[in-house]
């Protein structure tokens, strides 16, 4: 467990990352509750709560490290560019990670949070964590979903379902399995929340 001071601080730096991002100044209105939901930073936010509480697992830090690794990256490009930086085979290969494997590392990022819904059940109905943490984490989930900036969850979840599409439609495949299949596909499929536009 983090000192109370270390997790104020977290919290601060976390609740000002969308006021400096897009967010206008705070105010308390629904408006301004609705555009800071609508920010992945938020996300975030929530699934550093969700997890809080919970008994560790590996999985559910993975997202929280690659975010951080293309962030930093990020960042030594620009001091780099704003100092001159010497180290130019350094810079060169920051520059390649983040334009050649960000991509990979945020579909990563997604296949590693859609995984956790299954390992979040499957904890919490063996005491791991509340039982409450799924449904909160479904919330999360659909939020990634719904993000406007980040496509990726949406993006993998389409992926997933035409891979198991694919699977169930093979001759091979049993048909109790086929049909269990297609009714998760149809069940996650009602669960999704609404795309925005």
């Amino acid at each position: 467990m983090a000192t109370g001071a270390g997790w104020r601080a977290r919290c601060r730096v976390t609740l000002t990352l969308p006021r400096s991002q897009r967010m206008p100044s705070i105010q308390l209105t629904r408006l301004f509750l609705g555009q800071l939901l609508t920010e992945d930073s938020c996300h975030y936010l929530f699934y550093s709560l969700i997890f809080l509480f919970a008994q560790p697992m590996t999985l559910v830090l993975l997202p929280v490290f690659l975010f951080a690794l293309l962030h930093s990256a990020n960042f030594t490009l620009v001091m780099l560019d704003k100092f001159g930086g010497s180290s130019r085979t350094m810079g060169t290969w920051l520059v390649s990670l983040l334009e050649n494997q960000s991509r990979n590392i945020l579909r990563l990022v997604a296949f590693t949070e859609i995984f956790a819904m299954p390992l979040t059940i499957f904890s919490a109905l063996t005491g791991r964590c509340s039982l409450v943490t799924p449904f909160v984490y479904y919330r999360f989930l659909s939020l990634r979903y719904a993000s406007r900036r980040n496509p990726y969850s949406r993006t993998v979840f389409r992926e997933l379902r035409l891979v198991t599409e694919y699977y169930a439609s093979r001759p091979a495949c049993p048909g109790f399995l086929r049909q269990s299949l297609l009714r998760a596909i149809n069940l996650l499929s009602q669960l999704a929340p609404p795309v925005p536009q």
